[in-house]
């Protein structure tokens, strides 16, 4: 995990996963926002955010166990650094994932207003099962009818399930990169669009809300890990 500043960017926050935690323990040892919120539905409305019986720390890895139970997808998001958020930042995780069809992973930036309209940057986003891509909604465009999001055609990563990968999110003044193992995949082309008001990073497991996946098979289950996330203020 990498630990202290870089240049032109102060690091505040580091997580390692180094104390096990076994499902249902996650909160009391890492504390609630690890947690991350619970007992509603996912995006799509067909997974249930069920903390406690999808997280787990085992050999220095954040678990989320996907699976169905009592007829229902079970699925976690976390908060890793609190809910206040920032404004502007680097935040990096190692991560990996089992092919498991039906689910995704979202893991976004979203505002701390939770105020859609003041837009959300994601990175790494797709379905359990393929390739991720980045994307930043455009402040402001929720007003005018159907979020907008930059840039409009996404990039998609070459990786694959079951590979340990890097992902990266450069938040900066107009402009917002992505990049997986070091490498720029996409970034945003319209300035005036980039989030401008403090969010806060969310690390989301749900099911898959595109319109041509089906729902989970209750046969399905898999596991999304993350080995460390880190998390950096803009400092110039």
């Amino acid at each position: 995990m990498p630990v202290g500043d870089l240049p032109g960017w102060k690091q505040t926050g580091a997580q390692d996963f180094t104390t096990a935690a076994g499902r249902g323990a996650v909160d009391e040892v890492y504390g609630a926002e690890m947690r991350g919120y619970a007992d509603f539905a996912d995006s799509s409305g067909r997974g249930s955010y069920a903390p406690d019986e999808v997280l787990s720390v085992t050999d220095g890895t954040l678990d989320y166990f996907l699976h169905t139970a009592s007829g229902s997808p079970r699925v976690a998001s976390v908060i890793p650094f609190g809910y206040a958020g920032q404004t502007y930042g680097r935040y990096s995780i190692r991560f990996r994932y089992d092919s498991t069809p039906g689910y995704k992973m979202a893991f976004l930036l979203w505002p701390v207003s939770d105020n859609w309209n003041e837009g959300e940057i994601d990175w790494p986003e797709g379905g359990l099962d393929g390739p991720l891509y980045g994307g930043s909604a455009i402040k402001g465009s929720l007003a005018n009818g159907p979020m907008e999001f930059d840039p409009p055609a996404r990039t998609r990563t070459p990786t694959s399930p079951g590979d340990w990968h890097v992902a990266t999110t450069e938040w900066t003044p107009g402009k917002v990169r992505w990049f997986f193992d070091s490498r720029l995949i996409d970034q945003t082309t319209l300035p005036a669009g980039v989030p401008d008001t403090p969010m806060r990073w969310t690390l989301q497991a749900e099911t898959s809300d595109r319109a041509n996946d089906t729902y989970p098979s209750e046969r399905t289950s898999g596991h999304l890990q993350i080995d460390w996330a880190v998390q950096y203020a803009y400092a110039p």
